[in-house]
């Protein structure tokens, strides 16, 4: 453990998990510090912490996901802190990328041809923003005719979304109701002059007549 839970080496692991806009490393964390830590102490720093924050009822801790440490708020402020960043999801996750990643995500490795067989409709453009935004990677090749690529989420998809592994992935049924609630907020944002997208039983993702 961090011997006596020096306080320099807590606030310096806080102030690089602070700073850091995505999941910060084991590793980084020691090569930005240059402690000589093991994992071990870097959790017993990150438990110190909580427990400080709780202590003093902060509205955050310490997590970990997506292979690194980053600050997350408590539970209980989820839903005012989604009225605030609601239009930055948007502004980053279109309609259509939102729906690619979803496919991605639950069926990968996954080919453009598989993903616009499950949508009825042309992933490429999706796929080509979502690569840009680090949140989709190529998987390597699939064994069909042609050798096409095939798609895998990445660690910024898991830092995106809070999760620690695809292991934490929410169930079909709540994808299907995260998905609904954000096309319901942009037809709301549009005016009503965009038909929303549902996700039907299985799981494919048809525009509503």
């Amino acid at each position: 453990m961090v011997q006596d839970q020096d306080p320099h080496i807590l606030q310096s692991i806080e102030a690089l998990i602070f700073a850091s806009e995505e999941a910060i490393t084991f590793q980084t964390i020691c090569q930005v510090t240059g402690f000589d830590l093991k994992y071990r102490d870097l959790e017993a720093a990150v438990e110190a912490l909580n427990h400080e924050y709780e202590a003093t009822g902060r509205t955050f801790r310490i997590h970990s996901i997506a292979g690194g440490f980053r600050f997350l708020s408590e539970p209980e402020h989820g839903d005012l802190i989604r009225k605030l960043l609601a239009p930055v999801i948007q502004r980053r996750l279109s309609r259509s990328m939102l729906e690619v990643l979803s496919v991605v995500a639950w069926h990968q490795p996954i080919t453009r041809v598989d993903i616009q067989q499950i949508r009825g409709v042309s992933p490429d453009y999706a796929i080509d923003r979502l690569l840009e935004r680090g949140l989709i990677e190529v998987r390597g090749r699939a064994d069909a005719p042609g050798r096409p690529l095939q798609y895998g989420t990445t660690d910024d998809f898991l830092d995106l979304f809070h999760l620690s592994s695809l292991k934490d992935l929410p169930k079909l049924r709540e994808i299907r109701e995260i998905l609904q609630e954000h096309e319901e907020q942009q037809y709301l944002a549009s005016g009503g002059s965009e038909l929303p997208l549902v996700p039907d039983e299985n799981n494919d993702l048809q525009e509503t007549e």
